[in-house]
């Protein structure tokens, strides 16, 4: 007689393939998550870039310029991967900063910088401008 079922080796075979295929997809999921995180920050920028020139036209001024409530409004505050500021604020120059927060501490890219004449960087991190812009 025939027993139905599936031994025991059977099972231990089938549970170490599927460990074996999750360590190879879980880090590439990561990595993916932590783009997608990049790109929200590098948007959240461009953002506030486009509203501080607004700022300017308004105001004839970068200086006065703050982020939240009364200021320059950025949405950006909902996951909380990035800590977005305004820094070297003057009559006509300004710096937008995103720097990593909480599980994106991590990033290779480091902390994202804006400035009102465009130009885009990264530092902290160990990746460069090409490739995480």
């Amino acid at each position: 007689m025939r027993s139905l079922g599936f031994t025991l080796l059977e099972v231990m075979i089938v549970c170490v393939i599927v460990a074996i295929l999750a360590a190879i997809a879980y880090p590439s999921y990561q990595s993916s998550v932590q783009k997608s995180r990049r790109s929200e920050a590098t948007a959240a920028l461009l953002g506030v870039a486009a509203q501080m020139e607004r700022w300017s036209t308004e105001k004839s001024t970068y200086a006065s310029a703050a982020l939240g409530s009364g200021g320059v409004y950025a949405n950006h505050t909902e996951n909380s991967y990035y800590d977005l500021s305004l820094t070297n604020l003057t009559t006509t120059t300004y710096t937008i900063r995103a720097a990593p927060a909480g599980v994106q501490v991590g990033d290779p890219c480091g902390t994202f910088t804006y400035t009102e004449q465009g130009v885009k960087n990264v530092t902290g991190g160990t990746w460069t401008r090409a490739q995480c812009w």
